[in-house]
Order: C-alpha cells, then sequence, then structure tokens
C-alpha cells in the first residue's frame, strides 16, 4: 500500500516540524519522526482508526497533538491533513 499527501497536508506537516524546530533543536526531528511511524500504523490497519465523516478517519500521532486525517482509495491511502487537535474541526473538509 502507498501514501500520498494532499498538498496542503504536506504544506502543514512541514510548517508543524519547522515550528517545533524552531521550539527547541531536534523536536522538529521528532516530531516528523511521530508523523511517519503514525503513517506506518495507518498502512498496516487501514480501517483501525476512527471514522469522522464516511469514508474518512483519525488515527492519532504519539506524543504530539496532531491527528492524521485520511481515507482509503483502492491501495493507496490519502492524507487530507496533519491536523493540529485544538484547530477548527473539520476545516479540511473540501479537499477530499
Amino acid at each position: 500500500m502507498t501514501y500520498f499527501f494532499h498538498p496542503e497536508a504536506q504544506i502543514e506537516l512541514n510548517d508543524s516540524i519547522d515550528y517545533y524546530e524552531e521550539c527547541q533543536t531536534n523536536l522538529g526531528l521528532e516530531f516528523a519522526s511521530e508523523v511517519y511511524q503514525t503513517i506506518q500504523r495507518i498502512l498496516i490497519f487501514p480501517k483501525a482508526w476512527q471514522i469522522l465523516d464516511s469514508d474518512i478517519r483519525r488515527c492519532l500521532i504519539n506524543r504530539f497533538p496532531f491527528g492524521i486525517i485520511y481515507y482509503q482509495r483502492d491501495n493507496e491511502i490519502i492524507i487530507l491533513a496533519v491536523m493540529h487537535l485544538n484547530r477548527k474541526p473539520y476545516y479540511w473538509n473540501n479537499r477530499k
């Protein structure tokens, strides 16, 4: 199974990595590692996580207040958002 980032989700990921790196050296790298570990869990168990809306799911990231919003299409995982959990819910809804 493969995965793809929506362009805005890729920007969110990059911005969050930069933010954490500014807060503390190597914290951005740790955040990125947690994100990619979460993606690996999604790839192994794509239907295991909380359903938000029809076929869209959220998997929480360890250690950081973020979730990955995604859906499965055939043999692909489409990542719609790397969402901070304190943001407005469903802001990503028009990305599908």
